[in-house]
């Protein structure tokens, strides 16, 4: 079958590889569609940097490189094997990547295994990933996607609970002001989750023109705040109180700064975006404050339906601002987003 296999920095190749064989428990796919992600950028051009070593057998998995890459995908059940009850061949889904975590560090004993120091993903060091015609996985990460939703957004779902889960740490009502920094696919999905989720005044701050415009055509109100008065804004619609929630899906220390100064009183803010430079943070003011700065990262099974439930709904639209390349091209499309152009790229791996 053929595959995009990741065997060290930059060392990204199309290759023919054996088909995986399904087993007791597990189902195997014809993958579809695989979301080439802002961590993939990251994991071709520095697999060295990565906190568990991927070159070596992986203490759980066993998994190491050369790797298929690729862990936001969608396909079609085509083998379904023993000890295996409602799901069908023919069955169309997205994958819950998350394979496997040690299950005894106090992050797992807590239900956190995204948390887990050995957590271990499809698509980087666990057997298997998207980027491959073919995926062996467990019954239990395959999430039925319904008729209406086609397979170029299932593939998104994972990005999309990323930003789902996100907006429930928030705790953000109705009521509140949310104030989101970086329109990229994470930004986009925190907009949609927190439309979803009932809440209606919605911000968001980009300097990128492409950005802002992609997001704007999607109904999102947005701010350039290179040149506009980001603060004058947010005094104007919140009658000089500022927002109850800023979310960080830019990574920027700049986005950051100006976000928490932009927070009321018993604000909260969410950080969701890696970032690779520190930055400083006045503790007074946090304290003055009672600012609440919440991490968030991964999401559950259960998110990962909440997201499906919601694009049967019709809450999530990818007209504009997901753009479709063919496997062949993923070293084209890792340039693409190195670049900081483009939003968000799929990759399409077989027949949807």
């Amino acid at each position: 079958m053929k595959t995009a296999r990741l065997h060290g920095r930059e060392d990204l190749r199309i290759e023919d590889i054996p088909e995986p064989t399904v087993g007791p428990g597990q189902v195997k796919l014809r993958n579809a569609y695989v979301g080439v992600c802002g961590s993939d950028v990251h994991l071709y051009l520095n697999p060295e940097a990565s906190p568990i070593d991927l070159f070596s057998p992986h203490p759980v998995t066993g998994a190491h490189l050369p790797q298929p890459m690729g862990h936001e995908f969608s396909g079609t059940v085509v083998e379904v094997g023993p000890d295996v009850e409602g799901i069908a061949v023919g069955d169309r889904g997205a994958v819950f990547p998350i394979a496997y975590s040690c299950g005894e560090c106090v992050a797992c004993r807590r239900g956190a295994p995204t948390s887990c120091r050995l957590m271990a993903s499809l698509g980087a060091n666990a057997d298997g990933g998207g980027m491959a015609e073919y995926v062996t996985v467990s019954a239990s990460q395959f999430h039925r996607v319904p008729e209406s939703v086609d397979l170029q957004t299932a593939a998104l779902v994972e990005p999309m609970a990323v930003a789902w889960h996100g907006a429930a740490r928030s705790r953000a009502g109705a009521d509140d002001v949310v104030l989101i920094a970086g329109a990229g696919p994470i930004g986009i999905g925190a907009w949609y989750a927190f439309r979803a989720r009932g809440v209606r005044d919605v911000l968001v701050s980009e300097p990128s023109p492409e950005r802002r415009q992609k997001i704007a055509a999607l109904g999102a109100t947005v701010i350039d705040p290179t040149t506009e008065d980001l603060h004058a804004i947010v005094a104007d619609r919140t009658d000089g109180d500022g927002v109850d929630v800023f979310y960080d899906a830019a990574g920027v220390p700049a986005a950051l700064a100006t976000g928490l100064a932009e927070l009321a009183p018993g604000g909260r803010v969410v950080l969701q975006s890696p970032h690779e430079h520190g930055f400083e943070i006045q503790p007074s003011a946090l304290m003055m404050g009672e600012t609440e700065l919440i991490g968030a990262v991964g999401y559950t099974a259960e998110e990962f339906d909440e997201v499906i439930a919601r694009m049967e709904a019709g809450d999530y639209d990818t007209t504009g601002w997901v753009e479709e390349m063919a496997l062949d091209d993923v070293v084209t499309a890792i340039d693409t987003l190195r670049s900081g152009a483009g939003t968000k790229i799929t990759l399409r791996v077989g027949d949807a």
